[in-house]
């Protein structure tokens, strides 16, 4: 006959075996993380006077721009009397000529040309939002970026699908040609600004 041995053992002994071998382990990284140096911090650093001193003058004339003024720092450099404790008196800007400012020229004359209405390119009306965010897409495909905007009419919402505002009509027009070439049914709307 075969003799059965059964194995014994204590479970809550193999538990509290377990938690002391935890318990040492984390005990030796604890010491070990405490004694270890931090990297990037100095604890015992401390500065004297002079030392203080020396820092605040070379950071009295140290300038941030200093890398950004190429090979010849002195020609952008301040000048010593530009330096100087005085109050620095405002100077008056000059009125710049016509010739001077053409992109200020050309927002005048625009501004001056403008009429008193702005005009949209309204590509499709929708009682369904589904069908406006359709059109809506199939525009955006193509380039276009339209927005839509809702009005109650008739006690229903509409959906309305635009492309705008565009300051002239002619702006207005020449997209709705490239959007009936593209296949698009458009109406020119005129709004008061």
């Amino acid at each position: 006959m075969a003799s059965i041995t059964a194995q014994r053992g204590n479970t809550l002994v193999g538990f509290i075996l377990g938690l002391v071998v935890g318990l040492l382990i984390a005990l030796l990284v604890a010491v070990y993380v405490t004694k270890v140096p931090i990297p990037f911090m100095n604890k015992g650093l401390t500065r004297n006077a002079d030392q203080d001193a020396a820092e605040e003058k070379k950071n009295k004339d140290w300038d941030p721009n200093a890398p950004l003024y190429g090979k010849t720092p002195s020609a952008n450099t301040p000048t010593d009397s530009a330096k100087s404790d005085k109050p620095v008196e405002p100077i008056a800007p000059a009125a710049p000529a016509a010739s001077e400012d053409p992109l200020g020229d050309l927002a005048a004359s625009k501004a001056q040309q403008s009429d008193a209405f702005q005009y949209f390119v309204q590509v499709g009306a929708f009682v369904a939002s589904a069908d406006a965010e359709g059109q809506r897409a199939k525009l955006a495909l193509g380039g276009y970026d339209p927005v839509i905007s809702q009005r109650e009419q008739e006690g229903k919402i509409i959906y309305r699908v635009r492309l705008g505002p565009f300051d002239t009509k002619s702006q207005a027009e020449q997209i709705q040609m490239q959007l009936k070439t593209a296949k698009f049914e458009s109406a020119l709307i005129r709004v008061q600004r």
